[in-house]
């Protein structure tokens, strides 16, 4: 059984080094009948098709399979609500983890976050000094909301 545990916060841009190497994200969401989340999304020329539990705290179930190109597309354009959360992701090296900051676009544009994935809820790790605030618990950063409400809109 795969566990995803992760802490997602804002950033504090005056302090956030230049930012290299990030790969553009495309992501869709197929509606479902609960807080399970079907993510369809392309990283750059890979695919994955993702089923996330619901969030218990910060930690929930994670199922993540590479699809073939091709499909994701399909399913993005078929199978997913219409709008897409477009993002550039960057990876920064600090501490001994790797922090995922991603830079949102389109009707996102202007939200900065950053994820890191723990090996478990008590993990210690050291906030770099361009973490602002923390808001792993505020839905209204979950990717899968950014959709229906997008940043621009707050």
């Amino acid at each position: 059984m795969a566990i995803e545990i992760e802490r997602k916060f804002l950033i504090d841009k005056n302090f956030l080094p230049t930012l290299k190497n990030g790969y553009l994200i495309k992501q869709g969401y197929i509606q479902t009948i609960d807080l399970t989340t079907v993510r369809v999304r392309i990283r750059d020329k890979e695919a994955f098709l993702t089923i996330k539990s619901k969030n218990k705290d910060t930690t929930r179930l994670e199922f993540e399979y590479p699809i073939p190109l091709k499909d994701a597309h399909k399913m993005l354009e078929n199978l997913c609500q219409t709008a897409l959360v477009e993002k550039i992701r960057y990876l920064i090296k600090h501490e001994g983890h790797t922090w995922e900051v991603d830079v949102f676009e389109g009707l996102n544009k202007g939200l900065i976050v950053a994820e890191i994935e723990l090996d478990s809820e008590d993990e210690a790790f050291v906030l770099p000094k361009w973490i602002a605030q923390e808001v792993s618990n505020d839905s209204r950063y979950y990717n899968s909301n950014l959709i229906t409400h997008p940043y621009s809109a707050w």
